[in-house]
């Protein structure tokens, strides 16, 4: 099993000192961002489409460093209902299988998507309790009419690129749960095209990451180590609290997620925080965790994805990495 961490939260500084941050730490994988949400500054794309000594001289970097690079990451929605936003995301995903066939990376990891509940719709829509028939009429449209055509077409590309695509169960997409990554799975007669297990995300909606991962068994490709605190507040206002703010793109620190979008300001005493690795919780859970996916595929990569906001840049990866190594040495 390698340990290592997804670089995002390093951006700001060059890749060599990224990875040599990583070594420094005892890690030895890492998962680089490709497109998606985010932007690239650790990928030099039209280099590495360019020639193999550029692809060559780039996998130097991580030879040197000792560090394995097992995954790219293009995070987005490709099923997004304004154009801009879905040919660039859904283009992200293919370039970042090609990319990662001429890279000789196995894994890439992305998220499903959310179209609109209609055709014609603007916005993307989350339809998570279908008691009504009209929410059951906009789930069968988003899967039937926009999800599963869509998502065949990478599982064939996938296939022939011979590259697992590992989706992120996250919430605000239409595969956020097992029963829902097995949905598509079937649905797309799925060969390369299976789930990450970042147990955040499934934290916060009450499922238990080890039993998910035993469920799962074989259709998990990759994993994240990104842990979820669950406040106070959730005994009041539930973990569905909706008391998010909003964040223009001209306001000093705005996250741009492709299009007009911005990351929303989180609340105030909120029901739950994503944390370091072991604030959430403790070493004994990351030992059964990383015991679950021993289970699964012994040589997985589980990266670190620092997403802290009480803790600095180095300080979250350095706590989030000295938890796991403690807990693999029990595995």
């Amino acid at each position: 099993m390698k340990l290592g961490a997804y670089t995002a939260c390093l951006h700001d500084v060059p890749l060599a000192d990224a990875l040599k941050t990583l070594s420094g730490l005892g890690l030895d994988s890492a998962e680089i961002n490709s497109g998606g949400f985010l932007p690239a500054p650790h990928l030099p794309i039209d280099d590495i489409r360019a020639s193999q000594d550029a692809r060559d001289e780039y996998l130097a970097q991580f030879d040197a460093a000792g560090i394995a690079l097992t995954a790219l990451n293009c995070n987005g929605n490709p099923l997004h209902p304004d154009p801009e936003v879905r040919r660039k995301h859904g283009q992200d995903v293919i370039d970042a299988i090609e990319l990662a066939a001429l890279l000789g990376v196995k894994r890439v990891v992305t998220m499903s998507g959310l179209p609109e509940a209609h055709a014609g719709g603007t916005a993307p829509s989350w339809t998570v309790l279908p008691w009504v028939s009209v929410y059951l009429d906009a789930r069968d449209y988003q899967w039937n009419e926009v999800a599963i055509p869509y998502w065949k077409d990478i599982q064939a590309r996938a296939a022939d690129a011979d590259v697992k695509i590992a989706i992120e169960m996250h919430p605000h997409n239409l595969v956020y749960n097992p029963a829902t990554m097995v949905r598509l799975a079937e649905e797309i007669n799925a060969t390369h095209v299976g789930a990450e297990m970042d147990p955040s995300h499934l934290f916060w909606q009450g499922i238990d990451p080890v039993a998910a991962l035993d469920s799962l068994g074989g259709l998990v490709y990759n994993a994240a180590a990104k842990d979820t605190r669950i406040n106070e507040a959730a005994k009041i206002n539930g973990v569905l609290d909706d008391r998010f703010g909003r964040v223009l793109p001209t306001d000093p620190g705005a996250i741009g997620l492709g299009g007009k979008d911005t990351l929303s300001r989180w609340p105030e005493n909120s029901s739950w925080d994503f944390v370091a690795v072991g604030r959430g919780h403790d070493v004994a859970f990351w030992t059964d965790f990383l015991a679950a996916i021993k289970r699964i595929d012994p040589d997985m990569a589980v990266n670190i994805e620092h997403e802290d906001q009480e803790l600095g840049q180095l300080e979250g990866i350095e706590y989030a990495a000295k938890t796991l190594l403690t807990a693999a040495a029990s595995v």
